[in-house]
């Protein structure tokens, strides 16, 4: 369902393997607008994209969740393991990456992100302090090799891939009307979660 003039197939993968350690609870299965975290990501991205994935180290997780599982091939990375796995088993040319605690992302800003790639290897939105957001943004397959150096090497870090590589770096103008503070705020703490519940 992309924008015509964009040749390319993509997957989204919905990055669902965290231990919410900083939540004290499973955050993924907190209520949001009567679903879990994790069913109202799949239910806003199943809206515009058709091949949906959830990304997860434990295949048992989640089980009345009904979604297409990617299960870690290399546990322990964190979001490096779900790209890695998603890279290595999906047929696309890439990958649209998302963490599902991300309650405001928007699969139609996921989309222009895709298209903003263009032949880059890597497409994701740098706010005007510099800091990138590497767990919504798209990743083609020819980082498989970058990511598995880096599971070998033992540094997990996104951002280190992403750099190394050619990278287009969008800047939240670039995404017009799309464009919302809250469209990377995650939810890590319980004080999250409130003022979640607040705006929402």
């Amino acid at each position: 369902m992309l924008t015509e003039g964009v040749t390319f197939m993509c997957a989204v993968v919905i990055l669902a393997g965290g231990n919410s350690r900083r939540m004290g609870r499973d955050k993924l299965e907190l209520p949001m607008g009567g679903l879990s975290l994790l069913e109202s990501a799949l239910n806003r991205f199943s809206e515009v994209f058709e091949d949906i994935y959830i990304s997860v180290a434990d295949d048992a997780k989640y089980p009345n969740v009904v979604a297409r599982r990617i299960v870690d091939i290399v546990p322990g990375a964190g979001p490096l393991s779900g790209l890695h796995a998603a890279l290595k088993v999906l047929p696309d040319d890439g990958v649209f990456l998302v963490a599902a605690d991300l309650p405001y992302a928007d699969p139609n800003a996921a989309k222009r992100i895709i298209e903003l790639c263009g032949e880059k290897d890597a497409c994701i939105i740098r706010l005007p302090d510099g800091r990138l957001e590497p767990l919504f943004g798209y990743y083609r397959r020819i980082l498989l090799q970058p990511c598995e150096k880096a599971l070998q090497s033992g540094d997990y870090r996104l951002t280190e891939i992403l750099l190394s590589a050619e990278s287009r770096f969008v800047e939240p103008r670039e995404l017009g009307a799309l464009w919302d503070d809250r469209l990377i705020m995650n939810i890590n703490y319980p004080d999250d979660y409130e003022k979640l519940s607040i705006i929402s």
